[in-house]
């Protein structure tokens, strides 16, 4: 689940054919005869990508705290961007503002559909520009428990997808799909994701690590509506049950219709921002 896209889910339904999942009603999601398991776990989740399609670009706050197995807390701000690619997958920026030993660290992302995700991290100490190659994205992000592949968009074309089953969240029934990573740079096996009938939100990820063992579950909660049609999570907690470590990430200060543009998603820039 990105940061950005993962949440972000549009409010208007798509138009679906016969063939497609029917959400309007709780239980089994409806289906042809000849509909598969796989057929219906990608219609979920073109469904859930149309859905956040259209945003443009916008800006955000985020406070992240690190927690060891013991309980202690480290805090850091950042400010996150993302620009909207017609076809493509989104390009992003990550830029630290606290604490003052990684102020101005910046990571950006230029996400694709096809192909490997292009991945470089600004180090201002050392004032340089570190590109993250495909055999790294399963390690820690600045010692989060996000991965850096966590933080790219997670788009369809990179998953084979197979719906498993309905069951209740909360006081919401949901579906739940499970998505395996076609590429061989993944850090996992396989992901189970929650989404809700309604509207296709992401409430929880089950990461499985290359073992096939449960790694991480990211949850998701405090959905807030914007422009009157995203949906948007205000707080993401990633749990890793194998250190016991864990990472709250909180969202604050939306701003959808920026003046964003590709200038500001360059390697070149990123020493210049601020």
């Amino acid at each position: 689940m990105t940061l950005c896209r993962s949440a972000l889910l549009a409010l208007p339904i798509v138009a679906l054919c016969a063939t497609f999942l029917d959400f309007s009603n709780a239980g089994t999601p409806a289906r042809a005869d000849d509909s598969s398991p796989e057929a219906l776990g990608l219609q979920i989740a073109e469904e859930a990508r149309a859905r956040a399609e259209g945003f443009g670009n916008f800006t955000a706050r985020q406070s992240m705290i690190l927690r060891n197995k013991q309980g202690q807390e480290s805090r850091r701000q950042l400010r996150f961007k993302v620009l909207e690619v017609q076809d493509d997958g989104d390009k992003s920026i990550f830029v630290f503002d606290e604490p003052r030993d990684v102020k101005g660290t910046a990571l950006l992302i230029h996400a694709h559909r096809q192909g490997d995700d292009e991945q470089w991290l600004y180090l201002p100490a050392l004032k340089r520009v570190k590109r993250i190659s495909s055999a790294n994205r399963s390690g820690s992000f600045m010692g989060s428990e996000f991965a850096y592949e966590d933080l790219s968009t997670q788009e369809v074309e990179k998953y084979t997808h197979r719906y498993l089953r309905d069951e209740p969240c909360g006081d919401l029934a949901c579906t739940v799909s499970e998505r395996v990573p076609v590429g061989k740079g993944s850090g996992y096996s396989r992901q189970l994701v929650w989404h809700d009938r309604d509207e296709l939100r992401v409430w929880k990820v089950e990461y499985y690590d290359r073992k096939d063992a449960h790694l991480k579950t990211l949850t998701l909660s405090g959905y807030e509506r914007y422009l009157d049609r995203y949906w948007q999570a205000g707080e993401m907690a990633m749990v890793n049950h194998l250190t016991g470590k864990s990472t709250d990430l909180s969202w604050s200060d939306f701003e959808f219709g920026t003046d964003l543009d590709d200038r500001d998603f360059t390697r070149t820039g990123l020493k210049r921002v601020r």
